[in-house]
């Protein structure tokens, strides 16, 4: 592929001399993290892309993903499953209801006693309380369901839990992020924290902040998660590729987001 060629031609050389690590992000567990990056260096990928772009996402009339976010109001509306319940049945409006939630997921569940994120409780609540089956990753309706959801919280800043129980995926997330992986022998931060605002070919490299996911990306003339972004990056290193929703593609969300922590969501965001 073009952009995984390039990005063994622009990288490989100096990756070989850069430290395996496992990071400077974080203290000791008894002082807590650090921010990874100072909140006034924080650059949503958004202050990256073309002028054009930032116009399609901020006009909710230009902005692709709305559909896809006006298909989950339909969704959010519509009785599904044993119990014949809609989500509005219990949250009511979502864009009152659903205000500030995005911001805060992945979060620990106490019930199932594992980490989910926005699309993983989107599927509880339909197992649990509708009596429904879970929808497939990537499934237009979880898509469109997430994105309604992403979209009551516009604005609002990043803030995810890391203590307790979400403790120990936060440092699963955070080495995943420092460790070298595929043929490329190459870590997200090689990129995101090393290269971020450099150019490769086209493209400026971004901070890789999941603050606008679901998004639509013009490379795929669609909308999708967060999950089908990071697998793209497997892919481009050459790395094996977890399965959407994989529990190490969660525990990189919470990492991702408590390192975009204070960033505004955009959701439903425009990529390139």
């Amino acid at each position: 592929m073009r952009s995984a060629a390039a990005l063994r031609i622009f990288l490989f050389g100096v990756a070989l001399a850069w430290p395996v690590a496992g990071s400077t992000q974080a203290t000791s567990p008894a002082a807590g993290p650090q921010r990874a990056l100072p909140l006034d260096q924080l650059r949503s990928g958004s202050s990256f892309m073309s002028s054009d772009l930032r116009a399609m996402q901020a006009d909710d009339f230009a902005n692709p993903a709305m559909l896809w976010a006006e298909r989950g109001a339909a969704a959010w509306a519509r009785p599904v499953g044993a119990a014949g319940r809609s989500c509005a049945s219990c949250h009511q409006d979502a864009q009152m209801s659903m205000r500030g939630v995005a911001a805060r997921y992945p979060r620990f569940d106490t019930g199932t006693k594992t980490l989910v994120n926005l699309e993983g409780r989107v599927n509880l609540c339909r197992t649990a309380q509708q009596g429904a089956a879970a929808l497939a990753y990537e499934s237009e309706e979880l898509l469109a369901l997430t994105a309604h959801i992403a979209r009551a919280s516009r604005g609002s800043p990043l803030a995810v839990r890391i203590d307790g129980p979400a403790q120990e995926h936060f440092e699963r997330g955070r080495i995943l992020f420092s460790t070298r992986i595929g043929q490329m022998n190459l870590a997200c931060m090689h990129c995101h924290d090393w290269n971020a605002g450099r150019r490769l070919l086209s493209e400026t490299i971004s901070q890789g902040h999941p603050n606008a996911y679901p998004a639509y990306r013009l490379e795929w003339q669609s909308t999708g998660s967060l999950h089908r972004r990071l697998r793209a990056c497997f892919f481009g290193v050459r790395a094996e590729m977890p399965l959407p929703g994989a529990p190490e593609l969660v525990d990189l969300e919470l990492f991702l987001m408590w390192r975009a922590q204070g960033l505004p969501i955009e959701s439903p965001g425009v990529r390139r």
